[in-house]
């Protein structure tokens, strides 16, 4: 930390300035899907593209990750899109975009708060597009979509129990008595990890037995489906990394953190092995996840996240990208469990790189610096860096929001746009002229 902070402000700002209005790429509107996604071929050739946002409520960096996965899908051969999100309702996704059957959960996917975040207009007319682009291939090779966070520990409970109630119900009885340790806690898992930092009993070592067990008869149950197996042990893993996280959760933020990135990059490195040798991934999340956490100060503090992992598993097979804002409006709630609200987002602090972007005059642009020396020494400094998730907090927002960033390390490159606006929620109940909805439960 302490020679970072020596590049601070070594450049003058005007440089800085300079370099980067002669160095971004201007980008069109990512309605133009093809136009704006070609310029991500530069891409292509690696395992695995991280593709970030600077909000989880902004239309235009859904838009332009949407444009650019079309266009590594369709032209470089990926075939996992892994997005930061449960994986049961990124499940239900999946099934529906890869023509397989529904689920026999009557759950709705991305009910849960905050549902926004990929129950948007957005997100689903992504998950058309993947729909109609797996319709024209063979069942092996359509795309999946998957999620990779570690939230859903009723939905994976009851995944599992299914499945094994399916295909090996002695197993079942024995899956229900290990499980009812949860049972309890399942609408308020933070309750368990509330009574286990005050001494209770944990349940560790029963969903560690489940998920050891099921694993233990993994050839038999992969002779009767692997597909199915895959998810119900994916499922048992989710219970297992579920339960540790609210256990931990109350001895501080950087553990659990730690342990939520760690569980989304294996269940990343699980679906590359699972896929098989041409696996090749791109994966949506919050910066906050896809940047290199060691350039930023939470790695300094002792957090890593997805991109870090990624980085030091793949090297150079690997880009994360970027994505930053100056004003607009966003979808966000006040509080977590709150409602959802359309916010208005305050213009970039001075001392940040937003600011730094803005100040260049591009509205939409592309800026990559493996290549370019001069630009990645001057973004080697320590700056600001904004960062809104589900909980928009605008009249604390330098205390809520910001955190210091190398931000030539953090990212391999970094998509602009001066202003945006809020994604668009598709809210329940709502009709809807597909004719087949229910992904969405609409």
């Amino acid at each position: 930390m302490t020679t970072l902070l020596r590049r601070r402000y070594q450049y003058p700002q005007s440089a800085v300035v300079r370099a980067l209005q002669d160095a971004a790429e201007d980008l069109p509107s990512p309605e133009h899907a093809e136009e704006f996604g070609a310029f991500f071929a530069r891409h292509g050739n690696v395992e695995i593209v991280l593709l970030g946002e600077a909000t989880h409520g902004t239309s235009e960096f859904y838009r332009a990750r949407a444009a650019i996965t079309r266009h590594l899908i369709r032209n470089y051969g990926f075939n996992i899109v892994a997005v930061e999100s449960d994986w049961p309702d990124a499940g239900r996704i999946d099934r529906y975009v890869r023509h397989r059957s529904p689920s026999p959960s009557k759950e709705k996917a991305f009910e849960r708060f905050p549902s926004w975040m990929w129950r948007n207009a957005e997100v689903a007319e992504f998950v058309e597009w993947l729909r109609t682009e797996n319709e024209r291939r063979p069942e092996q090779a359509r795309i999946e979509f998957r999620g990779l966070d570690i939230y859903s520990l009723g939905a994976s409970i009851a995944a599992v129990l299914t499945y094994l109630d399916r295909v090996d119900p002695e197993a079942a009885k024995t899956a229900r008595r290990r499980y009812g340790c949860l049972t309890p806690w399942q609408s308020e898992p933070a309750l368990y990890g509330r009574r286990a930092a005050m001494g209770a009993d944990t349940c560790e070592e029963p969903v560690r037995e489940q998920l050891l067990e099921m694993l233990h008869h993994r050839i038999d149950y992969v002779a009767q489906d692997g597909e199915h197996f895959f998810d119900a042990a994916q499922n048992a893993r989710i219970v297992r990394a579920a339960e540790q996280y609210y256990r931990i959760m109350y001895e501080g933020s950087r553990e659990s953190w730690n342990l939520r990135d760690r569980h989304m990059f294996e269940t990343l490195q699980s679906l590359m092995r699972h896929r098989g040798r041409k696996a090749k991934a791109v994966v949506w999340a919050h910066n906050s996840h896809v940047g290199n956490a060691a350039a930023t100060s939470m790695g300094w503090e002792g957090e890593f996240n997805i991109g870090e992992l990624c980085r030091k598993a793949y090297g150079a097979n690997m880009a994360a990208i970027g994505f930053g804002t100056d004003r607009g409006t966003v979808a966000a709630a006040s509080d977590w469990d709150s409602a959802m609200e359309f916010m208005t987002v305050r213009p970039a602090r001075e001392a940040s790189y937003e600011h730094l972007f803005r100040t260049t005059g591009h509205a939409r642009s592309l800026t990559d610096w493996r290549t370019k020396a001069d630009i990645h020494e001057m973004l080697a400094e320590v700056r600001l860096e904004r960062a809104i998730g589900v909980v928009y907090r605008p009249d604390t927002e330098f205390l809520s929001h910001y955190f210091e960033a190398v931000l030539s390390e953090q990212f391999d490159a970094y998509v602009w746009f001066e202003t945006t606006r809020a994604v668009t929620p598709l809210p329940s109940g709502a009709k809807h002229a597909r004719p087949e909805t229910y992904p969405f439960g609409l």
